[in-house]
């Protein structure tokens, strides 16, 4: 059975504003997980969105660059393409580009997924970065202060695709897994790991998603055919950040702050 879950959503007025709520939103997470235990692991995706909040975060004209705490986040990927680090379709390339170059993020605390390597390499090599900056023991799964998120228009997150072997995983940290849809090999975090995050967020935008986003959070729970089902975190809590097109077929939000809210059980 899934795990009960509150979903909080809110509904910003176009793309831009929703970045700009990313951005506000990571640095808040980030400050506050940096003052209460002395860091801030943050897992990210790569696309669209993210970019825009990336350029924000790193933009001296606006105030992220100086409320982020930079010198003690660890900087983690939620998963990869199987592509050099200086490939188009890098996720650390656009990461780097938007973001790393332009912030003081010392590079020790920067853990890329090495996409250039056999994907089965690659797993076992994150899975190891992981447990060694975590001090993980045994079996024990890590906490990131914040997990951000995309979601695809077919309902897959991270690279959790549907009815890809990834989504059966139960005991590794991170897996490669093979995305027929994409003929490719993608490196990926598991829902497990996802699952525990402290603060999990998704950033999606546009019309396009409006559908998939429905049937996602009022649609019946089918999580091969839509991974971004699986991801309930442990806390209880999910965030959404959206752009009003995407969250056009979600019940209207009722607070003047244009948040609602949606009980999954």
């Amino acid at each position: 059975m899934p795990r009960p879950v509150t979903v909080i959503y809110r509904v910003l007025p176009t793309p831009a504003a929703t970045a700009r709520a990313a951005a506000q939103f990571f640095s808040d997470v980030a400050a506050k997980a940096a003052a209460d235990r002395g860091i801030a692991r943050v897992a990210i995706s790569g696309g669209t969105t993210p970019k825009s909040m990336f350029e924000l975060l790193a933009d001296p004209a606006e105030p992220f660059l100086k409320q982020v705490p930079w010198d003690r986040i660890e900087l983690y990927w939620v998963d990869e393409r199987c592509v050099p680090p200086d490939h188009p379709e890098s996720n650390y390339r656009m990461t780097k580009e938007a973001l790393l170059s332009k912030v003081p993020l010392p590079a020790e605390r920067v853990h890329r997924m090495e996409g250039e390597l056999d994907p089965e390499v690659a797993a076992a090599r994150y899975e190891s970065v992981i447990r060694n900056t975590f001090k993980l023991e045994g079996a024990e799964t890590p906490t990131f202060d914040l997990i951000l998120l995309g979601m695809g228009d077919d309902g897959h997150t991270a690279s959790l695709f549907p009815h890809t072997d990834a989504l059966n995983e139960m005991s590794r940290l991170v897996v490669p897994n093979h995305v027929p849809q994409k003929d490719s090999w993608r490196i990926t975090l598991t829902w497990l790991v996802i699952n525990q995050g402290r603060e999990v967020a998704f950033l999606i935008e546009g019309e396009e998603k409006a559908q998939v986003l429905h049937d996602v959070f009022l649609g019946p729970y089918q999580p091969d055919t839509y991974p971004s089902q699986i991801i309930r975190p442990a806390n209880g809590r999910l965030t959404l950040l959206l752009d009003r097109a995407a969250a056009a077929k979600l019940p209207p939000p009722k607070d003047s702050d244009s948040t609602g809210t949606l009980e999954l059980r």
